[in-house]
């Protein structure tokens, strides 16, 4: 069975509904998983994807602010929420697939929208940044989170971290720049490594290339800066790692009109 899944830090999802409603139709995913929503759970354009043929949707959101979602083709066997550093705040939602789905071994899923962090790389100036690496010490702390043995698990979304040198358009003017520090770099690496996650893009895209996913809206024309920075993520479980059949990152997306500053990043898994 083959098995797509896209994830997408949106910016908004009723202002973007066109362009996700694009996206879909292009690609047509099984599965797509979005950050950002900005939108209460009440007020989720759920009958849109409906006619776009996505019956199935988990969500976690709040009113113009972070927000999480999952929609599917495939119906859920449960869904999940969890709250990290006692804060209420929409930025994670899980989904498991199994017998519904016609999925023999269970597949769960996790989406992520980690703190951005704020401008200002010092937690003790600064309460974002503190808040993000508190953040990221909870996701490797979260035993639950974790797959362990022949576990069947993807973990997604805007993890807000470019971890490695050519995650970044300059490794070294970004040293002291919230997203590319060495302490958020190492506390993501070091989540990742307790649950021995395979990162997908750089299981095929080789550590010396250049892999973006984000471009400020701030440049003039991002297409000729291409100043940019990889801070959306796929990582799979090892049961999954030889499963991984395809991954692409629709960069031509930020193009669009209206865009979003990431673009939707895809793996097509076989199980």
């Amino acid at each position: 069975m083959q098995f797509t899944l896209t994830t997408w830090n949106i910016n908004s999802v009723r202002l973007r509904i066109g362009l996700v409603a694009k996206f879909i139709k292009a690609v047509r995913p099984d599965v797509l998983c979005l950050q950002e929503t900005k939108c209460p759970d009440d007020a989720f354009p759920l009958k849109r994807f409906k006619r776009l043929g996505y019956e199935h949707v988990a969500l976690n959101g709040q009113k113009g602010y972070h927000g999480v979602a999952v929609i599917s083709k495939l119906p859920f066997d449960a869904t999940h929420i969890r709250s990290f550093c006692d804060k209420i705040d929409s930025r994670h939602v899980s989904v498991a697939f199994g017998d519904k789905a016609q999925i023999r071994k269970p597949l769960v899923l996790h989406n992520f929208y980690v703190p951005a962090g704020g401008d200002i790389p010092d937690p003790a100036l600064n309460p974002k940044f503190q808040h993000k690496l508190a953040f990221l010490d909870e996701m490797k702390a979260c035993g639950p989170l974790h797959p362990r043995g022949d576990q069947r698990h993807v973990l997604v979304g805007d993890l807000n971290v470019a971890p490695h040198e050519h995650d970044v358009w300059s490794h070294r003017q970004l040293l002291k720049v919230v997203s590319h520090t060495p302490i958020e770099c190492e506390k993501l690496l070091s989540a990742q490594a307790e649950g021995d996650w395979i990162d997908v893009a750089r299981s095929r895209i080789p550590q010396s290339e250049k892999v973006y996913t984000w471009w400020s809206y701030r440049a003039a024309d991002w297409t000729v800066a291409d100043r940019g920075r990889r801070l959306d993520h796929i990582w799979v479980s090892r049961a999954l790692g030889e499963c991984v059949r395809d991954f692409r990152i629709t960069r031509e997306a930020r193009g669009w009109e209206r865009p979003s500053d990431h673009v939707p990043v895809t793996v097509m898994l076989e199980l």
